[in-house]
């Protein structure tokens, strides 16, 4: 019988939860992050990913990997990742961005041997708002309603991953 090994099965597992250092991310352009540290602090923010007038294409992947070992440095060491897990963009654009930022994330966590998984947007929504499909200024709103003041719907859906994977265990019902 063959065990999946930690390259095969990368997903965070329960435990590590509640006693480590998780990262929620929704990657984007503007890529909205939370953090919750051993220590139970939760911070989150957002982080512009633009690539600047004369930046080649793959800078704005460098300056993210570059942000992802900086964050891990001050507040990790980041234990697990969960992120937003889109599965249809609007646009070309957007699609492409997110698909080298995901790139760039998994490569990481794995070199660094981090347990990472998706989360669908329609249950981070849900257990957010109670509805799959809620609008950006109802994520905003619950985000509010657990005492936080996010900049943008990226930091709230980023602060509602982090909540999923606390209050679930990361576990999609």
């Amino acid at each position: 019988m063959n065990t999946p090994t930690p390259a095969q099965d990368n997903r965070p597992k329960r435990g590590v939860v509640q006693a480590s250092c998780i990262l929620a991310l929704d990657l984007g352009t503007t890529t909205g992050w939370a953090l919750r540290s051993r220590d139970g602090l939760i911070t989150s923010g957002t982080a512009s990913f633009r690539p600047g007038r004369y930046d080649g294409g793959g800078m704005r992947y460098l300056r993210f990997g570059n942000w992802l070992a900086e964050l891990d440095r001050l507040s990790g060491p980041v234990a697990a990742i969960w992120f937003e897990e889109v599965r249809r963009h609007l646009g070309t654009d957007a699609a492409h961005v997110y698909g080298g930022l995901l790139a760039t994330l998994t490569a990481w966590a794995e070199l660094r041997g981090i347990p990472y998984s998706g989360v669908p947007v329609g249950t981070i929504k849900k257990h957010a708002t109670g509805k799959g499909n809620a609008p950006k200024g109802a994520m905003i709103a619950a985000a509010q309603a657990r005492g936080f003041n996010p900049a943008d719907d990226n930091e709230a859906d980023a602060i509602a991953i982090l909540f999923w994977a606390l209050e679930t265990q990361g576990s999609v019902a």
